[in-house]
């Protein structure tokens, strides 16, 4: 008689060891913690939409080249003839792909501390050997320690999140030029942000052979879409297509990724508000002496309290859910990130906050 394994037997043992990526119930609370657009579609583009969806062919499987979504992305975001790209199920999917094209015996991912954690976690999954560099306490980039450990780690890919969640700076550019030349393999910067920042590497894709620009949709406003995109030289979407699924992103991302792109001036607008709010949050919250703002290009702020877990509470107790820091690195201690909602939203937010330093 066959004996039945458990799960945990025949898990991996590193991933038995780990929990799942924890999202939170948002009902009824004012959201701020996950970075979206505070706003939906406007309802005529939302009979818009409709209309399109309508027509999808949903008996079909996807075009697995994206339906000419690849055009209207270069289009609208301005990528380099001579860069190819490749689409994912958001840029996680495309985090997973790289990671599992690169996963050698004893290759490494480095990544700068804190930052995203599924570049992390992604190099468990795969089974890359992981190494963190600690950027300054400010949150800054330690260029030094940087190099020294690409020096001395020779990794195959480095993440480096331009500007950085969950901190909000953006590295100066020629910081991230020196990792890209000190590099011996693949540095994937990570753009998520970019519609909030004041600088990108787009212009380099195709041109630096070692460079992947990634970016998202997801903040723009369509997080629910799930579409990502990373644009780099053709030999290497070449082989990141090899290990992508041939219908990883469905026929309704597509078309209402393609009909975004048409209302790209609608995205633009919002994005821009949210640049205003971004800083008017950032001088009212300077303004409370208990409080360090620490500078953003993102769609949210960070800050560090005096008692971030007794902050985070009062502001749940006030149907307000932000992300608690705090506990998920040494640099983070007593940090909250408070992501940029409506004026409405951002006025609930400031007065509860001053209420509790009050």
């Amino acid at each position: 008689m066959t004996t039945k394994l458990t799960a945990k037997q025949l898990v991996r043992d590193e991933i038995t060891a780990i929990g799942a990526y924890h999202v939170a119930d948002a009902a009824g609370y004012i959201k701020l913690d996950a970075m979206e657009n505070p706003w939906p579609l406007p309802v005529e583009l939302q009979h818009e939409l409709a209309a399109e969806l309508a027509q999808v062919a949903l008996n079909r499987y996807p075009d697995a080249n994206g339906g000419g979504l690849k055009d209207d992305l270069r289009a609208a975001f301005a990528i380099p003839a001579a860069a190819d790209i490749v689409l994912g199920n958001g840029s996680d999917e495309l985090i997973t792909l790289i990671t599992q094209a690169l996963a050698r015996p004893g290759a490494k991912l480095l990544a700068l501390e804190p930052s995203f954690v599924m570049y992390k976690m992604n190099a468990l999954f795969s089974g890359l050997q992981y190494v963190g560099v600690p950027l300054r306490e400010d949150f800054t980039l330690n260029l030094p320690a940087t190099l020294a450990a690409i020096e001395r780690e020779q990794p195959a890919v480095v993440f480096v999140s331009y500007p950085n969640n969950p901190t909000g700076p953006r590295y100066a550019r020629d910081e991230v030029l020196a990792i890209c030349r000190a590099a011996p393999g693949l540095v994937v910067v990570d753009e998520a942000y970019q519609s909030f920042a004041s600088d990108s590497f787009m212009d380099l894709a195709g041109e630096l052979d070692n460079l992947l620009v990634m970016r998202t949709l997801s903040k723009l406003g369509l997080a629910g879409i799930r579409l990502g995109y990373a644009a780099a030289s053709p030999a290497w979407i070449a082989e990141l297509n090899k290990v992508r699924p041939p219908y990883n992103v469905n026929v309704l991302t597509l078309a209402a990724a393609k009909f975004a792109l048409k209302h790209l001036d609608v995205f633009n607008r919002q994005a821009a508000e949210l640049r205003a709010e971004r800083g008017r949050i950032s001088d009212a919250l300077a303004a409370l002496p208990a409080l360090t703002v620490f500078p953003s290009e993102a769609n949210f702020v960070t800050v560090r309290a005096p008692d971030a877990p007794a902050l985070f509470h009062h502001l749940k107790a006030s149907g307000i859910l932000i992300k608690q820091l705090h506990g998920s690195h040494p640099l983070l201690d007593n940090c909250l990130r408070l992501t940029v909602g409506s004026p409405d939203q951002n006025a609930a937010l400031l007065s509860a906050i001053q209420r509790f330093f009050a």
